[in-house]
């Protein structure tokens, strides 16, 4: 559920609820490289099968590409000496040799291909069950551009990786090896000058992908901030264009943008200049073979054939290690993306845990000496005590930032308090599970929520198996069938981008007839008729009452209006009840309830 709202003491510590860019997190550092890796491995045992078809595929094509040239090595010495004998059958099998080495290549291609796309399928499908059970805590305080940046962009790499460089990796290992043994089997003087270059190789690499490690890892984490604003902006565009921010919204992209183009344009350059560094590396061994080839040859150690195979084998040597740099740059990446992705698999889920068998019959809710704090030492609910009786409805009332939310966020564990009980009827709720709470609760948030779909299912998000009879039923209850008279297709009509289709009072009046069907003991309304017009509000306060009957019911409200004829008005102030009682009560005491009241109905300046 969404919509909760931290207090005045969390804002001030500048943690608002997923709208700034890490704020709140902590700040981003590289895990341990070799466990990424191996955290990684553990989602290809599921596709073991797969893999091992992979692995003898890529064998079959090394095989090939490692047989190719000794043929055509027999077959240059065959001409040599002027014995063409046995030429037309070394061409077809030099044919043949390298028909299976690309029709394996096609079908590694394919394996690889399909897969990357299960596993990144499993990964995203944890990622997002992780997401989904983090607790509010987190996502108020961690922003939500960033999350998805890591289910979107971070996954997509590692895909990218798996998908075009797995194979790579297996065959370029298998490659230098076959190559090597080969090579040896030839000539060991040349195999060792063919090496010595694989020496200045490694060096290189080492150097380059230490700069590169770090630069691309900033700027994944860039990208997430960058991802970051642009949720929110895009989000609150209705506010940013109201206020005539349109220029400095694009300018504070633009300087996130910079840095992060800055960081990409030094970790591209590096890691494109690692190809030609290779390739040069890898023509200096071209020059080496050659030149001391043909000394050989003239020693009469060698054959011109061995020459020939020797240069597509130094050549076939150097490759693996040549691919495998211009692939780091992905290969860290994805690397980083996956360390991102780790970091929020490794989070501690929300705790569900609590009796599953408990029934919540009465709905008799009471706070005991109730402490909690969003930041630590900085006080939010102070030593707060309420009992609501069964059936009753009660109403919390206050200034912006007394707690009255927060209330309502302790009560659905949305947080856990500090110190003190909340018990419902009688058991305190951190031994209730929290599935059991909420199922037991129908809440309207003051944030109208609904989901991309039809406007049937969003009434039936409770509960899909509602008939819709019942669904109708609330409907008119809720006055949600003249919302559904004026849609094109009525129910049936797909609320696109979350109900912007309809207006805000629509859009509350549709969460308010959800809450009818979900049946609770329990109802809180959170500023629920705060984006309805004034005839409207009074159509869904007559449902209300209906609605509230028999049932516990917790109000906040801000329109003094809409609370006249609750049980008990509770007036808050810095997290703890200053006034309690009656509307009429409360008025007699000329109090702070009186004073909010005169403020909305006489206008008096308080």
């Amino acid at each position: 559920m969404s919509g909760q709202k931290p207090t005045s003491a969390l804002i001030e510590k500048g943690f608002r609820p997923g709208n700034r860019p890490n704020m709140g997190a902590p700040v981003e550092k590289a895990a341990n490289r070799s466990k990424t890796l191996r955290r990684l491995v553990r989602f290809f045992r599921p596709e073991t099968k797969a893999v091992i078809l992979l692995a003898v595929v890529v064998v079959i094509t090394v095989v090939a590409s490692v047989m190719a040239p000794g043929f055509q090595s027999e077959a240059i010495d065959d001409i040599v000496a002027g014995e063409f004998g046995r030429i037309p059958g070394l061409l077809l099998i030099i044919f043949i040799t390298y028909m299976i080495h690309g029709l394996a290549t096609l079908l590694q291609g394919f394996i690889s291909a399909k897969l990357s796309a299960k596993i990144i399928d499993r990964l995203r499908n944890d990622l997002f069950n992780k997401i989904i059970n983090l607790p509010i805590s987190y996502i108020d305080t961690h922003s939500h551009g960033d999350i998805m940046s890591r289910m979107t962009n971070d996954a997509e790499n590692v895909s990218n990786v798996i998908s075009q460089s797995l194979s790579s990796l297996f065959s370029g290992v298998l490659t230098l090896v076959g190559t090597l043994i080969v090579m040896m089997g030839y000539s060991i003087p040349l195999t060792l000058l063919t090496c010595t270059t694989v020496v200045l190789t490694v060096i290189t690499t080492k150097v380059m992908s230490h700069f590169m490690r770090k630069l691309y890892l900033k700027r994944q984490v860039l990208l997430g901030k960058l991802n970051g604003i642009v949720e929110e902006k895009v989000t609150d565009i209705k506010t940013v264009t109201a206020y005539n921010l349109q220029e400095e919204t694009i300018e504070d992209f633009e300087r996130s943008s910079d840095i992060m183009t800055k960081t990409g344009i030094i970790a591209d350059i590096i890691g494109n200049a690692m190809g030609p560094v290779m390739n040069t590396i890898s023509n200096i061994s071209f020059v080496i073979v050659a030149a001391f080839g043909a000394w050989f040859a003239v020693r009469g150690d060698i054959s011109v054939g061995v020459i020939s195979a020797f240069i597509i084998y130094s050549k076939q040597f150097s490759r693996p290690i040549n691919e495998l740099a211009q692939l780091y740059g992905q290969i860290e990446t994805a690397i980083a993306g996956a360390e991102r992705i780790f970091a929020i698999m490794d989070e501690t889920e929300e705790n569900k845990s609590g009796d599953k068998d408990f029934v919540i019959d009465e709905g008799v809710i009471e706070f005991k000496n109730v402490d909690f704090s969003y930041v630590s030492g900085q006080k939010v609910i102070n030593d707060f005590n309420l009992r609501i009786e069964a059936g009753k409805k009660i109403a919390l009332v206050g200034s912006t930032g007394s707690g009255k939310t927060t209330i309502v966020n302790l009560l659905m564990r949305f947080y856990d308090i500090d110190s003190g009980e909340i018990t419902v009827d009688g058991k305190n709720i951190r031994e209730i599970s929290s599935d059991v709470l909420r199922d037991s609760v129908g809440i309207v948030l003051q944030d109208s929520v609904l989901f991309s779909d039809t406007l049937r299912n969003n009434m039936k998000y409770a509960d899909e198996n509602i008939t819709d009879e019942k669904m109708e039923e609330a409907a008119k209850l809720s006055h949600v069938y003249k919302v559904a008279e004026r849609l094109p297709e009525g129910y049936n009509t797909f609320l696109a981008s979350a109900g912007a289709n309809l207006s805000q009072g629509q859009r509350q009046m549709v969460t308010i007839g959800r809450a009818f069907l979900s049946f609770p003991k329990i109802l809180i309304l959170d500023e629920a008729t705060s984006s309805v017009d004034t005839r409207t509000e009074k159509h869904i306060q007559n449902a209300m009452v209906r609605l509230m009957k028999n049932r516990t019911s917790l109000i906040i409200a801000h329109r003094l209006s809409t609370i006249q004829d609750a049980d008990m008005i509770v007036v808050m102030d810095k997290g703890h009840i200053i006034e309690s009682g009656s509307h009429e009560e409360l008025l007699q005491r000329k109090g702070n309830y009186y004073n909010l009241y005169m403020t909305q109905f006489a206008g008096i300046e308080t």
